[in-house]
């Protein structure tokens, strides 16, 4: 582990520019939207317009006939294995019943209850029920509204806490048969259970000096990208499916695409192009399989399949919308003794991330506070909707949002100071974390001081104004990462890795300036390659605000590979040992006579002629966080690695005429560990800070009576402009973990947690009105003031 002290340095540190900044400024970068190959097909997809019914039979006769048209796939004619004995289905396309031989393939993030492609019964819709391949987009459309399907429409459950119930019909009858972990307390549409829970809650509540309790909503936010999933598949002479696409897991969609067609992991590679954003909307399958599918079905030729916007608007695995209640005991001088509490995450017709995440929201429920007795319980639940998913912090704005807000009313009935009651209650260096975990590098305190201080607090509002804060917590998440290291003749250094740069700078500006920092070049003497499952070192992904962490950490170690070996044929060409040089200034020199030396490049031009070549490389996995298991039940996320603390503050202005809000200011404190790069930290606290107002005052997919969303296009899904965001005010904090590159934590993540509950803290000082429920509309606001008034 490198030195991990804030000594000046000279690459880190510093608000250096991103190695891809030209080539995105420029419009040079190639997207997986500009993305293709010359004789390329088009794929289209088939969707289901029920929420929920059986498929009675499925005729893709007159679709196979259209000009054009090379292919059309059902789910019981998905290709299987290599191209020489791939079962393509009957393409000139006859009718089919429902009920076929061959067993769904079914995939899951932890239960395996999905499949590519809908076979006997349609649960959501927009659900994929068949693939077409063209020659051109247009035949491709006009011939998928030649597929006849018959439906037996079935009774659908659209909410949550209704599917909860006894009698609510079962969105998956066969449940019990689908693989899983054990012990994750499924039951009907329940799929799992997690649990924290500590002390005696009960003792706690008869003691209490006074019981707050509280119930939230939130809505549904899509990821919004502006680049849609996309994708081109294609088989080479080889047999190896290649897949150009814009993920930001490229070893996951090669595992998933393998298990899906049958095909071993070797004969699948996966190129990560450029993202036009993702924010976990592309850490999940998207176009990729459905491509490798219709390419393998029309004897490797490439086929490109693009999600269009509404479809993704539709399917596109957006945040949970979920449903808290909170009950908290608490003495007279504000010290919060016991929290209980029920999150429940809507995670549509599969549980897709559901179970994790109903798992890692429960951390943030408990959130960064000192609270000795608790019973806190997290479920994801079936319902008839399209699948939920990752965005960015997945699951932790919706428990940040119900816990913020419970502690802003707390203090409203302590007459108390908003400020000072998370002060009396906050963690603090060597305090536990609400499962036992050892919690250092805590930078919860001062960031709370310097949110409320930049805010200015303690002055008073004008009228129709009010401030808000919030706090909240967070992971870096684990896994691990590989990088290859390859200095060229001319003294660069090619860095390969499995990771994708999703235009957060975690690897052209993060990871590559911990490599340039190690190496003593300059940060432009670094390349990027191409994230490829075909050459580069496994990495778990672009994710979890991970990748500067356990990349740049690989980095490091690959550096000190590299540079034993520049020392070791220094020192064959020098004739001097290992023990009398040093490396500084590209070159490496003799310590007593600097001026006898060599350069990096003369050192890797000899090696390439003489020796194959200098690579080096360097792998990471951040170590197990120790917690108490007697704390859990059925977590599949107990603990945070490298836990950060954050702080948001704002101000918002409320129209009493309209009920309109303004955000005025905001302010956003976030503990970084190690600033890497200042520059790119402050653009993702700023990135962050926007989706999260949008999160709390406009953002929200909204779905009709029959299970179609009303707003599946980008005018009325409202996203905040430029118009409506303030100057986000970032303030960096520095309490470094024991296990980041020089302390470093996750970064890209946590600016979207407190935000929401901040909005609506202010919102509530502004007109004494508190609108429980996101997005917090004119309309609700003015709802909730008619049933106060």
């Amino acid at each position: 582990m490198s030195d991990r002290t804030h000594k000046p340095r000279r690459v880190t540190g510093h608000s250096l520019p991103r190695l891809d900044g030209f080539g995105k400024v420029t419009g040079k970068t190639i997207y997986g939207m500009d993305f293709g190959i010359s004789g390329m097909l088009h794929g289209a997809i088939l969707r289901s317009p029920h929420a929920y019914a059986q498929i009675k039979g499925i005729d893709t006769s007159r679709a196979a006939r259209y000009p054009g048209v090379h292919a059309v796939i059902t789910e019981t004619e998905i290709p299987s294995g290599s191209l020489g004995d791939v079962n393509p289905g009957d393409k000139a396309g006859e009718e089919r019943d429902a009920v076929q031989e061959k067993p769904p393939t079914r995939y899951g993030d932890v239960v395996l209850d999905n499949t590519l492609l809908a076979r006997d019964i349609v649960r959501y819709v927009g659900q994929p029920i068949a693939l077409l391949a063209a020659d051109t987009l247009e035949a491709a459309i006009a011939a998928l509204r030649l597929i006849e399907v018959q439906y037996e429409p079935m009774t659908p459950v659209f909410e949550a806490e209704e599917a909860m119930r006894p009698d609510a019909p079962l969105v998956h009858e066969n449940w019990e048969s689908y693989k899983a972990p054990e012990g994750m307390g499924r039951e009907g549409n329940i799929c799992s259970q997690s649990r924290i829970h500590k002390g005696n809650t009960e003792e706690a509540f008869s003691s209490a000096d006074l019981i707050v309790e509280r119930t939230y909503h939130t809505g549904i936010q899509h990821q919004g990208h502006t680049e849609p999933r996309v994708a081109v598949a294609s088989v080479d002479g080889q047999d190896v499916l290649t897949i150009w696409t814009s993920t930001q897991l490229p070893f996951n969609i090669q595992n998933l695409v393998s298990g899906l067609l049958n095909r071993p992991t070797s004969s699948i590679r996966v190129i990560g192009k450029a993202l036009g954003g993702g924010f976990g909307s592309k850490l999940l399958l998207g176009a990729e399989a459905f491509a490798a599918a219709l390419s393998l079905a029309v004897d490797g030729r490439p086929v490109r399949v693009q999600i269009t916007p509404g479809d993704d608007l539709q399917d596109g695995y957006p945040r949970h919308p979920s449903h808290t209640t909170l009950r908290a005991a608490v003495r007279k001088d504000g010290s919060i003794t016991a929290l209980e509490g029920r999150i429940i995450l809507d995670t549509g017709a599969f549980s897709g991330s559901g179970p994790g995440l109903a798992s890692v929201t429960t951390l943030v429920l408990c959130g960064p506070y000192n609270i000795p007795n608790l019973n806190v319980e997290g479920l994801a639940v079936y319902t008839n909707k399209a699948n939920f998913g990752p965005m960015r912090a997945p699951s932790g704005p919706q428990s940040a949002f119900a816990l913020e807000c419970l502690i802003d009313e707390i203090a409203d009935e302590l007459g108390m100071d908003a400020v000072e009651l998370r002060m009396k209650n906050i963690v603090n260096e060597g305090d536990l974390g609400p499962t036992g975990q050892l919690l250092t590098g805590v930078g919860m305190r001062e960031a709370l001081e310097k949110a409320a201080s930049a805010i200015g607090w303690r002055e008073e509002s004008v009228p129709n104004r009010g401030k808000g804060i919030a706090i909240s917590w967070w992971t870096t998440t684990g896994g691990s990462s590989g990088v290859f290291v390859k200095m060229n003749p001319d003294g660069t250094v090619l860095l390969k890795t499995g990771a994708v740069e999703i235009g957060t700078g975690a690897v052209t500006a993060g990871a590559a300036q911990i490599l340039a920092e190690e190496l003593g070049i300059d940060l432009e003497d670094i390349i990027v390659g191409e994230a490829d499952t075909g050459n580069a070192p496994f990495d778990y992904g672009a994710q979890g605000s991970r990748v500067t962490v356990a990349v740049g950490q690989a980095c490091i170690n690959a550096a000190h590979d590299l540079r034993l070996q520049l020392l070791e044929l220094a020192s064959e060409l020098l004739d001097a040992p290992v023990e009398a040089l040093e490396i500084g200034e590209k070159t490496v020199y003799l310590i007593d006579n600097p001026l006898i030396q060599r350069s990096f490049a003369e050192l890797a031009g000899y090696s390439n002629e003489n020796r194959g070549g200098l690579i080096g490389k360097g792998t990471y996995i951040a170590p197990t966080t120790p917690y108490d298991e007697s704390t859990t039940t059925n977590q599949f996320y107990p603990a945070f690695n490298s836990p950060s603390f954050h702080a948001h503050a704002v101000e918002v202005e409320v129209d009493p005429e309209t009920y309109r809000v303004e955000v005025i200011r905001y302010v956003a404190a976030q503990d970084v560990g190690y600033a890497v790069n200042p520059g790119f930290i402050e653009g993702q606290i700023q990135g962050g800070a926007v989706q999260a107002i949008g999160f709390a005052l406009s953002e929200e997919i909204v779905y009709g009576p029959d299970g179609k969303v009303l707003n599946p296009n980008l005018s009325d899904y409202k996203m905040p402009t430029i118009a409506d965001v303030p100057r986000i005010e970032p303030i960096i904090v520095e309490a470094p973990s024991p296990h980041g590159p020089y302390g470093a934590k996750g970064v890209g993540e946590p600016s979207v947690l407190p935000g929401a509950p901040a909005i609506a803290n202010a919102i509530a000082r502004a007109c004494g009105t508190r609108v429980r429920q996101l997005p917090i509309t004119a309309e609700r606001i003015w709802s909730e003031s008619q049933k106060e008034g």
